[in-house]
């Protein structure tokens, strides 16, 4: 019998092992007898009883939900680690995604939307309808009024108003009401229709107007400041303070009985409805065009100048600005502010459109085209997300408040890479490579060059500012001026 045959034997094939313990399976417990030819042999005392020995398994458990897909549409959900230490290069593969986005930024910075057209003269002044969110007002230097339609980008409404030219346009007290004042002596009270609801005459020619947030009042520019009741055809409150003319009137949004004015003998002056007399006055260097109120923040406001610059003042401590805002080489014509009181838009002589973040000395974007003539009135939309600007080439533009903004719905997914492209600018800003592609602005040529110059003057006179101070006595040394109190000359109460 051969060596397999031996093996097999009846009597060496049953196995019996011992019970084991603990076993869940019941049936483990007994003593299994198998036996695979003889059904009554016994055990072979030549092989030996085992027993098994029972260990822990430990089984994955994860839930499905987790990594597959709700639908086949979906992108397949990906499982990241964000622990430091296993992205060792996390750095340079986040300065790579900024560089990425700052450029892209740029390549789709196309900020100009559609110009509306209709006006036969220049667009002189512009307001945001009252209760209208896709409405704007414009007023024209022959005298028509018009109101558009934004999204359409087409007029709706337009009378011939005045005589003159329509030098301020504002919202009324009622919905859908609006005044227009005009160098024809007169201030007109439009509710939509073609013939004025209130005609108020006046004794010199309006040159701004202004009207109160929440009661029938309004207040008006001209050879003085008037305070006018909607109920009165006679001004109630008449203000001069040693100016032959002023500029511009503004009440302010939110500390309701404050308004100021600026005057032709370079005057910003505040006042308070309640003592019926002027607060303070301001001296400037040079003439102050316009006003804007933050209408987040009651005592703050900002000025256009025609030393090519914008102000921003705290009227509680006037003897210096809070902020200069430089960069155009024209005298600044309008200045407005955003609904969140976070940007600011200027117009200028020079043709040019400068958005400003708060607080920022330097503008963040420049627009421009070839057409487009001097800007004497811009205006922010009341979503924050358009700029609208009235040139004395007829036309009124509409312009991206962030030029590199994609319009229309996003998807989430779109949202949140925009968000994350946006952190990682703001937190490699400071490299050199990035800040100089995010800075970078193509400028009509005689405006850069009229930068330039401008610049190079600057630098003369401060070099010999410093040269004079450095080689004269300290007893006849000039005492360093602040750039921000450099423009006023005075203060008075």
């Amino acid at each position: 019998m051969d060596y397999m045959t031996r093996q097999l034997h009846p009597s060496a094939v049953s196995l019996h092992s011992q019970s084991l313990p603990n076993s869940p399976h019941p049936q483990l417990s007994q003593t299994p007898n198998f036996s695979l030819f003889h059904p009554q042999s016994q055990p072979s005392p030549h092989i030996k009883s085992y027993t098994p020995i029972a260990s822990n398994i430990k089984a994955l458990s994860r839930s499905s939900n987790d990594y597959v897909r709700e639908r086949v549409e979906d992108i397949h959900k990906v499982q990241r680690n964000y622990d430091p230490a296993l992205h060792p290069f996390e750095q340079g593969i986040e300065y790579t995604r900024a560089l990425n986005a700052v450029k892209l930024d740029r390549l789709f910075a196309k900020p100009f939307i559609g110009s509306l057209n209709g006006h036969v003269d220049g667009v002189y002044s512009l307001v945001k309808h009252p209760s209208q969110l896709n409405s704007m007002i414009s007023g024209s230097g022959d005298g028509e009024i018009r109101i558009w339609q934004l999204s359409e980008q087409k007029t709706t409404w337009s009378v011939q108003g005045h005589k003159g030219m329509v030098s301020g346009v504002c919202a009324g007290k009622s919905d859908g009401q609006f005044l227009s004042c005009s160098t024809d002596k007169t201030v007109k009270i439009w509710n939509g229709g073609a013939d004025p609801v209130e005609t108020y005459l006046g004794k010199h020619a309006f040159t701004g107007l202004s009207h109160h947030r929440s009661d029938a009042l309004f207040a008006t520019t001209g050879g003085s400041v008037e305070v006018w009741d909607e109920t009165r055809s006679e001004p109630i409150h008449d203000f001069a303070w040693g100016a032959d003319s002023y500029q511009s009137v503004k009440f302010n949004q939110v500390q309701t009985n404050i308004f100021a004015s600026c005057g032709t003998d370079r005057t910003i002056v505040l006042y308070d409805l309640r003592t019926s007399k002027p607060l303070t006055k301001i001296v400037m260097a040079l003439q102050t065009n316009a006003i804007a109120w933050n209408p987040m923040e009651a005592y703050i406001f900002s000025t256009a100048n025609e030393d090519h610059n914008a102000y921003t003042f705290d009227m509680r401590n006037m003897k210096s600005s809070i902020n200069v805002m430089k960069d155009h080489v024209s005298a600044v014509m309008d200045i407005d502010y955003s609904p969140t009181g976070q940007e600011i838009v200027t117009g200028s002589y020079d043709r040019t459109i400068r958005l400003f973040d708060v607080g920022k000395g330097h503008s963040r974007d420049c627009y421009h085209t070839k057409r487009m003539q001097r800007i004497f009135a811009v205006q922010f939309s009341m979503d924050s997300k358009y700029v609208l600007s009235g040139s004395d080439d007829g036309n009124v533009r509409i312009w991206k408040a962030h030029a590199s903004e994609k319009l229309g719905i996003l998807d989430w997914r779109e949202k949140k890479k925009l968000e994350y492209s946006s952190k990682l600018k703001e937190r490699y800003g400071h490299l050199e490579d990035i800040r100089r592609i995010d800075k970078h602005r193509r400028t009509p040529k005689d405006i850069k060059l009229a930068d330039k110059r401008k610049k190079e003057m600057l630098f003369a006179e401060k070099r010999k500012d410093n040269l004079r101070r450095k080689h004269s006595k300290k007893a006849d040394a000039v005492k360093r001026v602040p750039e921000r109190e450099k423009a006023i000359i005075g203060v008075a109460k």
